[in-house]
Order: C-alpha cells, then sequence, then structure tokens
C-alpha cells in the first residue's frame, strides 16, 4: 500500500466485506481497523467524484481521466489536441511537483491548474474539485484530468469522470496490460502511443489488443502517434462523438 491512500485495495471493494478477503502480503491489509479507514476513505472520495460529474454535466463538459505510466505521451497527446482547434479543452493537471506539464498546456494556448501532490501517488476527486475553482469551464467541450503518471493508484480512485483514457506507449513493452490489469480494466479507451517507434521496439499491438481486451472486451482501441499526427483523426472523431452522447 502506499503512503497516502488504500490503492492496493481494487476500486470498489470497499463496498464489500473486506475482512473475508484473502490475505494480502502486506499485513496493514489483514488489519480490519485499516480496512475500515480505507473503505471511509474511498467512500467519502465517491461522494465527491458525483459531484464533480454533476459540476461537470451543468456545463456541459465532457469530463476524461487521463491515465498511463510517466512518459507515455499524455501531454504531448494534449499538445497535438490543441493544435487541431477542433476541441476546446482544458486541463488539471496532476503531478508530484513543478508545474512544467501546466505550462506547456497554457502555452499552447489552453487553460490549466497544476495540482502538486507531493508524496501522493495520484488524483482524489477532492483534489479535482479544488482545480475546477479554477479551472473556466465555460464553453469548453472537454476537460482533461491528467493523473499522476503510475500503472496502479490513480485506478483506484474515481475522480468525477466521465471516461477512463489510458495510454500505453510502445516503449513501454506489450506486457503491461498483463501485468497491471486493475488499470486496464477501467479503461474505456486504450491509446497505443509512440507507434511511429514500432519497427524500433519489440512491441507486438496484437498481443496488447488481445491482453486489453481479455481483461475488457468493450474497450475500445487507437493506435497513435502525436509527434507525427498518425490516428489524431480517430483520436478527434472519438472525443467529438463521447462528446455528443453528453
Amino acid at each position: 500500500m502506499c503512503k497516502d491512500c488504500g490503492c492496493s485495495i481494487e476500486h470498489g471493494q470497499h463496498s464489500h466485506d473486506h475482512h473475508h478477503h484473502d490475505h494480502h502480503a502486506n499485513p496493514q491489509l489483514n488489519d480490519k481497523k485499516t480496512i475500515e479507514v480505507i473503505a471511509k476513505i474511498l467512500d467519502a472520495n465517491d461522494k465527491e467524484a458525483n459531484h464533480n460529474r454533476e459540476h461537470f454535466e451543468e456545463h456541459g463538459v465532457l469530463a476524461i481521466n487521463l491515465m498511463s505510466s510517466p512518459g507515455s505521451g499524455k501531454t504531448t497527446l494534449l499538445e497535438a489536441t490543441i493544435d487541431t482547434k477542433e476541441i476546446k479543452l482544458g486541463v488539471i493537471e496532476g503531478d508530484l511537483e513543478t508545474n512544467q506539464d501546466a505550462d506547456r498546456i497554457i502555452a499552447k494556448g489552453a487553460p490549466a491548474h497544476q495540482i502538486s501532490t507531493g508524496q501522493a501517488c495520484h488524483l482524489d476527486a477532492f483534489m479535482v474539485h479544488d482545480g475546477l475553482h479554477h479551472l473556466p469551464i465555460d464553453g469548453l467541450d472537454v476537460v482533461f484530468i491528467e493523473n499522476v503518471g503510475n500503472l496502479v493508484c490513480p485506478a483506484s480512485y474515481d475522480v468525477g469522470a466521465h471516461l477512463n483514457i489510458v495510454l500505453l506507449s510502445v516503449p513501454e513493452g506489450d506486457d503491461k496490460p498483463a501485468k497491471y490489469p486493475v488499470m486496464f480494466r477501467s479503461a474505456d479507451l486504450l491509446l497505443i502511443t509512440k507507434c511511429d517507434l514500432l519497427p524500433y521496439f519489440d512491441f507486438s499491438v496484437e498481443k496488447a489488443t488481445k491482453e486489453a481486451r481479455k481483461l475488457n472486451p468493450k474497450v475500445d482501441i487507437i493506435e497513435i502517434d502525436s509527434k507525427s499526427g498518425k490516428g489524431i483523426d480517430k483520436w478527434i472523431s472519438y472525443l467529438k462523438m463521447k462528446k455528443s452522447l453528453r
């Protein structure tokens, strides 16, 4: 379990009777009081997440939780999306330190607010709610919640988004869906990024797709490269379609 959360318990389990689960290697997670505290934290988070969703819906905004490991290309994807001028977007950025990603988005002409989480390995609904007060969302089509780079913890916390989108970059390897099932099971869309590097890495799109759909048969998958523009048209069409359904 990380320092600040109970994210090694899969999101959704907290509504069940935890002390009947199998024993965990982490002794903290075999302690009833610890489990009760984690359950209360997650329940409070879910209530705030629902409040966030209501806020987005009142403003006619599609909210997307963007998740991946560090360096998979989340911010570069958002920059490429802004460059198309097809989507009016704002970004709530989550990182342990620095404003670098928010500064990149603002430099492209879109509103962004940076949340520095310190030692926390993910954003939660309360952090996102605070970010909403610093982001002018009227007139936006989409608000992206760019979560902390991490393939484990962000999947355990509902932040109030309508969609979960997970990036998997070619340099990371095609084994990640099998190794990090909670993250990929939660995805509405899987973006396989940095596809122009496929000739240089031992990465099978077919294997990654098969493993992802074994966990989540309904997940949509788009191959994309934000630098060259490959797949950006499909990405924009996907966003427009999801926005139209709100």
